[in-house]
């Protein structure tokens, strides 16, 4: 029986991602450099990126700065973006059905729980598990074991909703059943491993989950 729905949060509940590699787009902008944005991209949703996104400056070139400039770009792009499509009716069936309702992000408390307070999320949520709480990261299944102990909860009583293949492999590391949603910085990754994949939280109908993984 299902009694607990675990959502990511950065791609998931607010498109962050797409903030956050359009705010380096910015600053190479603004200094006349190229940006390999597809390259980027392709790292999204990772605990760790692939490629060094300050290169094309130079050896020579201020980091701290460029890394100043690209957060006050980021924090003004996200503080403009709105709760993605059906997370809020998908958390509020779940209150009205009883389940636990909690978070498992890569990203700190400040950041995830300061986004939920302005849109009005925050106090929908049980419990808040992120970076700072655990050991490592995803892609490893700390984040999900430590919300899962807090509801006293086994995986299979659990759906997780992730937008990355590392989101949906520290998911079914801990054992948890997977529901893929794709947004436009990860809809090239492998989600193969997900139980299910929608386009849309919008399109998840919460009776039509909990039958699904009754068993």
């Amino acid at each position: 029986m299902i009694r607990a729905l675990i959502l990511d949060f950065d791609g998931l509940v607010l498109d962050t991602e797409t903030a956050f590699i359009e705010s380096y787009g910015d600053v190479h902008a603004a200094h006349g450099v190229p940006f390999d944005r597809a390259l980027f991209t392709r790292s999204a949703g990772h605990a760790d990126f692939s490629f060094d996104p300050w290169r094309s400056f130079g050896p020579a070139a201020d980091r701290e700065r460029l890394e100043a400039e690209r957060a006050a770009s980021n924090r003004a792009r996200s503080e403009g973006k709105p709760v993605l499509p059906g997370v809020a009716s998908l958390v509020d069936h779940a209150q009205a059905a009883g389940l636990r309702i909690g978070i498992a992000s890569n990203s700190g408390h400040q950041h995830v729980e300061g986004h939920l307070r302005r849109l009005g999320l925050l106090a929908r949520f049980d419990f808040i598990a992120c970076r700072e709480d655990v050991a490592s990261p995803k892609p490893e299944p700390d984040l999900y074991r430590l919300v899962l102990n807090e509801f006293g909860l086994s995986g299979w009583e659990a759906i997780a909703f992730e937008d990355s293949l590392t989101g949906i492999i520290a998911a079914k590391r801990a054992g948890l059943w997977v529901v893929a949603v794709p947004n436009p910085s990860t809809g090239h990754h492998d989600l193969s491993n997900a139980d299910l994949r929608v386009a849309s939280l919008a399109d998840c109908r919460l009776p039509e989950l909990m039958a699904r993984f009754a068993a």
